[in-house]
């Protein structure tokens, strides 16, 4: 499960990084308390382009034919087992893979003493790439929206919880980007030496609060319990 993450860097910065032209127009937020509905920058290929871009895609994917978007927000997770399955995703997974560049993500594991947030980021500073679908909803104004994939969770994530993003090592997103590789594939499991390079560090409650969007949330504090077990939530 991946419900809020950070994201600092700007479009332009993501477009260097990725070798991709930002389209963005500014209207991609970035900070590092990301909810769905957010408008967040993806990475994608344009087929009019003939090239990668940077695009802002409201997190949580709306199928077309759904009559309203107010249902997105469910739908900010694809489970990696089944997107090639599901109606919703099938036609994406085919067509509009994306990736969505990240600083770290937020989980929160249950406990005798509440619910202690943890976030979870590279150990050198480079951003994380989780595999991702774009869709387009609507005529008039299309809206483009996406989804983060999960995987279940390797190594010392397991503890935190059953589930974690799809990440992307350097060397698996352009076979993501492209209609290249089979689906077998592309959706492996998370690489467990990836996971080694990561950071897992208890964080403040105020994370919890969609409205508190600022560097400080991603600091470490002393958690209220040490990991146990996963839970679901």
């Amino acid at each position: 499960m991946c419900g809020r993450y950070a994201s600092s860097r700007s479009s332009t910065e993501l477009a260097t990084l990725f070798d991709a032209v930002d389209v963005t127009e500014g209207s991609a937020d970035r900070g590092y308390n990301l909810a769905p509905t957010r408008r967040v920058p993806v990475v994608r290929v344009s087929r009019s382009m003939e090239r990668r871009v940077v695009s802002a895609a409201r997190w949580g994917l709306v199928p077309p034919w759904s009559k309203s978007p107010k249902n997105g927000p469910r739908m900010m997770n694809a489970r990696s087992e089944t997107v090639t399955t599901l109606p919703a995703y099938r036609s994406p997974f085919v067509r509009k893979r994306c990736v969505v560049p990240a600083d770290g993500w937020y989980e929160w594991q249950k406990g005798p003493r509440g619910r202690q947030p943890y976030y979870t980021t590279a150990r050198d500073g480079e951003p994380l790439v989780f595999a991702g679908l774009w869709e387009m909803w609507g005529d008039d104004e299309p809206l483009m929206t996406c989804t983060v994939l999960t995987a279940p969770a390797v190594g010392e994530l397991q503890p935190i919880h059953d589930r974690m993003p799809l990440l992307l090592s350097r060397d698996r997103i352009d076979d993501w980007l492209t209609d290249r590789g089979a689906a077998e594939n592309l959706l492996a499991g998370v690489d467990e030496g990836l996971v080694e390079g990561l950071e897992i560090r208890p964080v403040g409650s105020a994370v919890g609060n969609v409205r508190n969007d600022s560097v400080e949330l991603t600091k470490r504090v002393e958690p209220s319990e040490p990991p146990s077990a996963p839970t679901l939530f």
